[in-house]
């Protein structure tokens, strides 16, 4: 009889732990969905980039002459926004930021040699000022 309260009592047990093991998996993916359900608008992405552009390059060049180095909005997919940093070297880097993610793709482009290649990615919200 002991034998019988035992395995019952360790059953109970068992199943109580699995339902509030659910429960935690559902909150933490309710969490997750509130995060995804953000999405980027563009003047999110151009604030962004704007901030990482001001902070990773040199604008001291841009005194004199304001218009040889610039960030401005480029074409929009419905996916991602296109955002054109043009330095005074006359390169542009091309930020191909996920409106639902907030990762921004990096494309160097150098028209009077002919070059293109990726520079990297970064996370947009790293940039942004009011991110909530």
């Amino acid at each position: 009889m002991k034998y019988i309260v035992f395995i019952f009592v360790f059953v109970a047990l068992f199943l109580c732990s699995c339902r509030n093991s659910k429960t935690d998996v559902a909150q933490s993916s309710d969490v997750q969905t509130e995060d995804t359900l953000r999405t980027i608008t563009e003047d999110m992405a151009f604030e962004g980039v704007n901030n990482y552009c001001h902070k990773e390059y040199d604008w001291s060049v841009a005194n004199d002459n304001p218009d040889i180095i610039y960030v401005k909005m480029g074409e929009e997919t419905d996916s991602a926004y296109q955002v054109v940093f043009r330095s005074y070297t006359g390169a542009f880097v091309h930020f191909y930021v996920n409106k639902k993610s907030g990762t921004t793709r990096m494309v160097e482009k150098v028209p009077n040699l002919n070059v293109e290649e990726d520079a990297g990615t970064i996370n947009l919200f790293d940039y942004i000022e009011d991110q909530k």
